[in-house]
């Protein structure tokens, strides 16, 4: 920029047009543009990508954080012993699914008889005294041998057999229950499947990559149906959210980048469905596909590849204000002002907090708590939205802050008069670490079909920890029943209405 900088004559009047003036506001933008640049990369570079990660005398705390330092006392030691109590009985409902094994351990021998008198008529005093230990067993694969009886008559013609064990694949040596543990190893774990060959040869088991590979996409096809249903059934629901997220797919000298898009609701039981689709662009052909022709209200970012949906007649757009709190996040190295913005927006948390703690949580109570303490909220945030936004450059990072606010507004304030639409669209992008682990892991997908096989199964696994199932269990048992199971009743096998067959209940 070296001679380009020229000093403004100070007889010029300041609303005098002059080319100086328009060149000094240029270079001031991009000025505040690298600036900001520069904040941002030293935070990914030095530090985690968290909004709560600057330099200590500005460290900004979350929205969490902020609401637990304004509690008083008594309402910690409320928050934490209702804290510990749910964590007691998440902790209790494990181990009552954990498998059990008692062990008795008798007393010796020598120390049967009575340390006060001696005698050895001694008699069982109660139950005895439970210990719980939680012991590791290493994982065991088993070779099974399975022999079919033959039985003949006498006559010499009549010959009956016991029917073979079940199979997934025909012809295949490997079970349902190796099969949904790969699944689950790739799909929940983020495990390359050369990784696991490597574990399952370790345990005894002669395997390939490419035949778990073969396992895998076999498996995708068969429970194909299953995710077809799960998509409809989310898109059908009032409220769904929905983000997406580059995935590489393989290609010659290079790789295409593909997308993970994710739609997820809750279900008539309040239980979260996930649904995940591949497609080879970002376009809005995938949004169109999945909730073409739907109404409801659609939870997203600003991203224009939503607008198939929403445009000119279609699901109501809702904004997230947790995209809109990181722009203004991201403006606070260079406008400090921003901190107004930050502290707004905490006032919406704080009374979704307050509806939390009241247990009111998307009941009419909830909306009456947004239309007392938000609305007025929301109306002195657009009045300091607009005081603001002449006072900085629109290309600079607290310009592209106001105007995404304003742009966004009317989406943004639609939690007021719907207890069931969420502030932001955190949901969605939590759904999608799962596949971001992945990538790091197995880098990239080998075609379109391999993507389209990844997302169905990744939707089955991530639904069912989000129903609170073993993905092993539900998926050893729905591997077999889905290829008997009536397609009109495909609905029993989804994971929310998942019941094990009579077989496992047994075992």
């Amino acid at each position: 920029m070296t001679g380009c900088l020229r000093k403004v004559p100070r007889h010029l009047p300041l609303d005098h047009h002059c080319p100086w003036r328009e060149e000094a506001e240029e270079l001031r933008e991009r000025l505040q543009h690298l600036e900001a640049l520069v904040a941002k990369l030293q935070r990914q570079v030095f530090g985690a990508k968290s909004e709560r990660m600057l330099e200590p005398a500005q460290r900004m705390p979350t929205v969490q954080q902020q609401l637990r330092q304004q509690e008083s006392p008594e309402q910690t030691a409320a928050r934490e012993q209702q804290s510990q109590q749910k964590r007691r009985e998440r902790a209790a409902l494990k181990a009552e699914r954990a498998p059990t094994r008692r062990i008795f351990h008798p007393v010796p021998q020598p120390q049967r008889q009575c340390p006060a008198c001696g005698s050895r008529e001694l008699k069982p005093l109660g139950q005895g005294r439970l210990t719980v230990v939680y012991e590791y067993l290493p994982a065991r694969l088993e070779r099974q041998e399975h022999v079919q009886e033959v039985l003949s008559c006498e006559c010499g013609k009549g010959v009956v057999s016991a029917p073979p064990p079940p199979k997934v694949v025909d012809k295949s040596e490997y079970g349902p229950g190796l099969m949904a543990h790969l699944i689950t190893s790739k799909c929940a774990d983020s495990m390359p499947l050369h990784r696991l060959a490597r574990r399952l040869e370790r345990g005894g088991v002669p395997m390939s990559r490419s035949t778990l590979t073969d396992l895998f996409h076999r498996a995708a096809e068969l429970l194909a149906p299953l995710v077809v249903a799960l998509l409809l059934h989310i898109a059908k629901a009032a409220v769904v959210q929905a983000d997406e997220t580059p995935l590489r797919v393989l290609a010659p000298k290079k790789t295409h980048r593909g997308y993970l898009w994710t739609f997820l609701t809750r279900s008539e039981q309040g239980l979260w469905l996930i649904a995940y689709r591949f497609s080879l662009s970002r376009a809005g052909k995938t949004p169109k596909d999945v909730l073409g022709g739907t109404k409801g209200a659609l939870v997203v970012d600003a991203y224009t590849g939503y607008n198939s949906v929403t445009l000119p007649q279609g699901r109501v757009r809702v904004g997230c204000w947790a995209h809109t709190r990181s722009k203004f996040f991201e403006a606070l190295p260079t406008a400090p002002e921003a901190q107004q913005a930050l502290d707004f927006i905490l006032e919406f948390y704080r009374v979704e907090d307050m509806a939390l703690q009241q247990g009111v949580v998307r009941t009419p109570a909830h909306r009456a708590l947004r239309q007392r303490h938000c609305a007025p909220v929301l109306m002195r945030m657009h009045q300091w939205l607009q005081f603001q936004r002449p006072l900085h450059l629109p290309k600079s990072p607290m310009g592209e802050a106001l105007r995404y606010a304003l742009n966004q507004w009317q989406a943004l304030g639609l939690f007021l008069n719907d207890e069931r639409l969420p502030l932001d669209n955190n949901r969605s992008e939590g759904a999608l670490r799962a596949a971001a682990l992945g990538r790091k892991n197995f880098l990239f997908v080998g075609h379109e079909a391999a993507g389209q096989n990844l997302a169905g199964l990744y939707s089955l696994v991530a639904s069912c920890e989000a129903t609170g199932i073993n993905p092993e269990q539900y998926l050893e048992d729905v591997l077999l029943r889905i290829q008997t199971h009536p397609q009109s009743r495909i609905d029993e096998l989804l994971p929310h209405h998942w019941k094990p067959s009579r077989t496992d209940d047994s075992s």
